[in-house]
């Protein structure tokens, strides 16, 4: 019997349940969900309420799409009434399947936020100055030298029973709110990272649980994070400004209709707290014995705090965070502990991590516990943070001497797996820290297993690799003195990123930063947020511009177009889009890209390793020219998605302009081209550059090159994620499998061999022969490496998209078994549910197991011997409902398949033959 009908996962604007959002059309999506084969919406129901009681009566009074004919589940945009700020939207949804049954979804909700400037009636304020001197312990912060970080509170009266409360808050610098003696929300580092000059982030919060009739008390603790901090590897702090200061207001709806107010003023108390100094890379000191005991309790005596200043309002536009924000999403246990020497021991977290540590330990008043934070070991067993920079990344906490006290820092967080710990005048045990992983709550939509448990260990580094560098910006790395957005590590990463979780909402956010970040004539910046240059800026400046790099401008929009089916990022970013190609048009007019290429890192940290910058170079500039054709190709495609036909034909017409620039500038007459690098060929090939009769040669070339080197890469950052897609698409998986599978250096195994549990920056960040590279750029936590991980997805386990069908409302699945493998399996949840593809081998069988979603349908390419029969359970496929054949493509046979779980099994004796030689690669 049929399983019923379900409708699952409501989200608006990717989140579940947002506050404050500041979208007038909010786009809502689900998920349906059933176990019968061929299971599909014909029509759909939306109905948004303004009570949950409205909703619940099927009177939604903000909107009743009434009953729409289509299959539609994604990026439906509210269409009811104006939304006025504040407006709460209690929602659900209604589908009918084929078959005539009808599902309703449980409810969901999102809140709207402030939407106008002069609904913000509260004030920004720092804190008196004074605070500082008053407080004998606190420390004067200096351009090199975090300061004590103020502590805010406010008492307030409540006069009736309340209905509904609610918190607005935003801060140049970091918060942590409270009322009475509760945190406010679960979040860190709020408000994340912007172009604070630009626009600066709010939060929402539902505060309605933790406010009472009578007597309460308002706080908050406010850090310095990215806008005052160490950001970079500046030298000095505060890039964006050095004076912190916060914004809140509390707005209280009472029973009886009336609302009360609660706003930042001059008449905020302020005070130092027992946070000595903090800093996101240098650390965070804490002394027990300060801590200001009471002073979330309304009756504290704050008579000995200062007053407050109130500042100027930033020119910056305050919206909402439109991402999920950074919260602790796990806690490990060290697997070990040593003594390295009397009194200091080391933690081993048994996985690199970003975090910060949960600390718990007794002793006498004042005892200082230092806590250093490292990736590795120096050989002879001690922290190894050479690597780290400038970045202290040290932790110190002073005990109080009650008893057991338990810490952990708030506005700083580290790179690591090994944690020194120094201080105690004891022996600590494994339960003395607890590692506390942090990142932007993105959820996972990834899972990858087979039967070769190194490559399974890869795609965990590659996973770990992305939580670690996923906080509220896509960073290169979390440890040391840099913790940049670097957009070409996240172009060339995206793809494999939005397997592995949901980074619709993650890049939607980083996108308008990269777009903060372009210059006037159009130029997309190397790193977004861009730090200010100018001053006394230090080292590498003219952040912008960078082939490879600038690019994602484009390709991060396209990418999310692709995998999520979002239009809406294409409109936000077109004219910025626009305005980048024109840009390059305009200062290469024979169409090959060699000025204005900014620093121009080219094929970054290949073998050999060129590390110059604003160098020029033969293959720096094919690569340059590479990406203007394939941004080109892009932009034509994303035009047509939003209805701008004739700027379609004319980015096309670009590409193919480019395109022939590129021939006449690289390829010669023996279908060679001029520059003889792995990375060449793959961004020829990967980006349809050359004319179709050369790309066998082509082809084959790539394939000499990688035997030259004894069957090894030596493809940098920009080469590496196209390696193993473009020889299978040439179809020679078997050299893929051969690279993926190799041990010795250099390759993805190597490091996994030697201890990796996230993904190096570098090929040669560690060998056995020449032990660590030179520690000024070496991060043991970097994902650029890792963007194999979309090979194991699209083509190891075979799910990818359509060609012509966004966000997988029609999909692929055509696997690549090998061999030396018994068995793969990956799972993905796409915004329409969960795809499923695994393989393993049965002598000379394999069996195939996909799941389609609901509401979905794939193209189902399962591998076997022509001529041979293909079987789904016991039956011949063609006496199974919903599957058709579609005959066969290399040594595939191909089906056309509906929603539902599948199980093939085919004759297969060779997997030499899968994919016809030079094939279509596109």
């Amino acid at each position: 019997m049929p399983g019923p009908l379900k409708v699952v996962d409501l989200r608006c604007e990717y989140l579940v349940d947002p506050l404050g959002i500041d979208e007038r059309r909010p786009r809502l999506s689900w998920v349906l969900e059933s176990d019968s084969r061929c299971a599909k919406q014909v029509a759909r129901r939306i109905m948004v309420a303004s009570s949950a009681q409205l909703l619940a009566e099927d009177r939604p009074d903000l909107w009743d799409s009434g009953r729409v004919e289509d299959d539609q589940t994604c990026q439906i945009p509210y269409m009811g009434v104006q939304l006025d700020s504040r407006q709460r939207c209690y929602w659900q949804v209604q589908v009918w399947d084929e078959r005539g049954y009808q599902a309703t979804s449980g409810p969901a909700f999102w809140t709207m936020g402030l939407l106008n400037r002069e609904e913000w009636l509260a004030r920004w304020i720092k804190a008196d100055p004074r605070y500082l001197e008053i407080a004998a312990h606190a420390v004067k912060p200096t351009p090199t030298q975090p300061g004590t970080p103020a502590w805010f509170r406010k008492v307030f009266r409540v006069s009736g029973a309340i209905r509904s409360a609610t918190l607005y808050a935003s801060a140049r610098g970091l918060f942590e709110c409270y009322i009475n003696d509760q945190r406010v929300g679960d979040d860190l580092f709020a408000p994340e990272w912007t172009d604070y000059s630009r626009r600066i982030h709010y939060r929402t919060y539902d505060v309605t649980g933790l406010i009472r009739p009578g007597s309460n008390v308002v706080g908050a603790i406010l850090g310095d994070g990215w806008y005052s901090g160490f950001v970079g590897w500046q030298e000095k702090r505060g890039r964006y400004g050095l004076d912190n200061s916060i914004l809140i207001q509390l707005e209280i709806e009472l029973a009886d209709g009336s609302r009360q107010l609660v706003l930042t003023d001059h008449s905020w108390r302020s005070a130092a707290g027992p946070i000595i100094w903090s800093d996101l890379q240098m650390g965070e000191a804490y002394d027990a014995r300060y801590e200001l005991t009471g002073w979330q309790d309304p009756q504290y005596d704050d008579s000995g705090w200062c007053g407050c200043l109130e500042t100027d309002w930033p020119d910056a536009e305050l919206v909402w965070q439109r991402s999920e924000p950074v919260k602790i999403v796990e806690l490990i246990r060290p697997v070990a502990v040593d003594q390295v020497r009397p009194g200091v021991f080391i933690f081993d977290l048994g996985q690199n991590i970003t975090g910060f540590v949960r600390l718990r330990v007794r002793g006498p008043a004042g005892t200082k516990v230092t806590l250093r934070h490292g990736e590795r070991l120096n050989p002879d067993g001690s922290l190894y943070t050479a690597n780290l920079r400038r970045a202290k990344a040290t932790d110190i906490y002073v005990l109080k001497g009650r008893g057991q006290e338990v810490w952990q820092p708030r506005f700083t967080f580290h790179g690591f797996q090994y944690v020194e710990l120094a201080g105690l005048p004891y022996e600590p045990d494994l339960d003395t820290i607890t590692g506390c992983v942090l990142h932007s709550a993105l959820r996972q939509t990834g899972w990858f297993e087979c039967s070769e448990p190194l490559v399974n260990r890869l795609w965990l580094n590659i996973l770990w690799s992305q939580k670690d560098n996923f906080v509220s910006i896509p960073t290169d790395c979390p440890q040391r003195d840099e913790r940049l957005g670097w957009t070409g590590d996240a172009q060339v990463f995206c793809r494999t990123a939005s397997y592995n979780m949901d980074v619709a909402a993650f890049f939607s956010k980083w996108m308008i930063d990269v777009q903060d970040a372009q210059t006037q004539e159009g130029v997309f910046p190397d790193t977004a947020p861009r730090l200010p240059e100018g001053g006394d800026f230090v080292g590498l400046d003219g952040l912008c511009g960078a082939a490879g790099w600038a690019d994602a401008g484009v390709i991060v929009p396209w990418t999310v177009w692709r995998m999520y089916g979002d239009t809406r990022i294409i409109e936000r970013h077109y004219e910025a889009m626009v305005r980048w190609l024109e840009y390059l048009e305009r200062t290469n007019p024979d169409g090959v890209r060699r000025n204005e290429l900014g620093n121009n890192y080219g094929d970054w940290l290949c073998i050999p390793s060129d590390t110059s910058f604003r160098t020029h170079s033969p293959m720096k500039t094919l690569l340059a020219t590479a990406y203007w054709a394939t941004d080109a190709s892009r932009l034509a495609a994303m035009a047509g998605a939003i209805g701008r036909y004739e700027d379609a034909a004319r980015f096309q017409a670009m590409f193919e302009r480019v395109r022939k620039a590129f021939q006449r500038e690289f390829l010669q007459a023996d279908g060679r081209l001029g520059v003889e690098t792995q990375t060449a060929y793959l961004l020829a090939l990967a980006f349809d550059l050359l004319p179709e009769q050369v790309r066998p040669l082509a082809g084959q070339r790539l394939i000499e090159l990688i035997a030259e080197r004894n069957w090894h890469l030596s493809t940098g950052f920009i080469g590496v994620g196209l390696l193993n897609p473009v020889l299978t698409e040439l179809g020679r998986p078997d050299v893929a499998w051969r690279l993926l599978l190799n041990e010795d250096y250099p390759s993805w195994l190597y490091p996994v061999k030697h201890g990796a549990t996230t993904i190096w920056e570098r090929w040669n960040g560690w060998t056995q022969e020449q032990g660590f590279f030179d520690p000024q750029m070496n991060s043991f936590n970097h994902y650029s490496l890792g963007s194999v991980g979309e090979w194991l997805f699209r083509y190891a386990a075979g799910i990818d998209l359509d060609k012509d069908i966004n966000g997988f409302r029609r999909f692929v699945i055509r696997p690549c078994p090998d061999r030396r493998l018994d068995r793969l399996s990956a799972r993905y949840r796409s915004i329409r549910g969960i795809i499923e593809s695994c393989w393993q081998w049965q002598g000379d069988h394999l069996l195939l197991s996909v799941a389609i979603p609901a509401n979905t349908e794939a193209k189902v390419y399962v591998p076997s011997e022509p001529g041979s029969e293909v079987l789904e359970g016991d039956l011949p496929t063609g006496q199974v409902r919903g599957i058709e054949s579609l005959g066969r493509q290399g040594g595939f046979a191909v089906f056309h398949v509906m929603s539902g779980r599948y199980r093939f099994t085919s004759e297969l004796r060779s997997c030499g033959t899968l994919f016809p030689a030079a094939s279509q690669l596109r």
